[in-house]
């Protein structure tokens, strides 16, 4: 299996937007669930979003629900995490990763994905 790319992060003012793109090198994502975590400095890294691969179901947490919207384009061989009404609590490095036991499963765990990126800083302050 191969590698995440992210992109889309920037610094953004509270309630703004932005768009997360999560791009696969050497596989297709297609074939996998994808998960939107997120590490704030001294903090853990915790699950926002995810999207399975066979139905689109989609999972997002309760901090972001109605906020945030997940999707995938497996033409392109990406996800995207686009993101509204962005507050400065969302301000993190933000990585996507695929399942690391089951191709088509979603988690809010980080130590059930692999396959990490660098990540994307996303700050949100004014």
């Amino acid at each position: 299996q191969g590698q995440l790319v992210e992109s889309g992060g920037g610094l953004v003012h509270p309630g703004g937007s932005l768009t997360l793109t999560c791009t696969a090198a050497g596989f297709s994502v297609g074939y996998y669930s994808i998960g939107w975590f997120r590490q704030a400095p001294g903090g853990e890294r915790e699950g926002v979003s995810c999207i399975t691969s066979r139905d689109g179901n989609t999972y997002y947490t309760d901090a972001v629900k109605g906020r945030f919207t997940i999707s995938r384009d497996n033409a392109k061989n990406t996800v995207y995490l686009q993101m509204n009404d962005l507050k400065p609590e969302d301000t993190a490095v933000y990585y996507c990763g695929t399942p690391r036991y089951y191709a088509d499963y979603c988690s809010s765990k980080s130590v059930d994905f692999g396959s990490w990126g660098q990540g994307t800083q996303v700050t949100v302050s004014s």
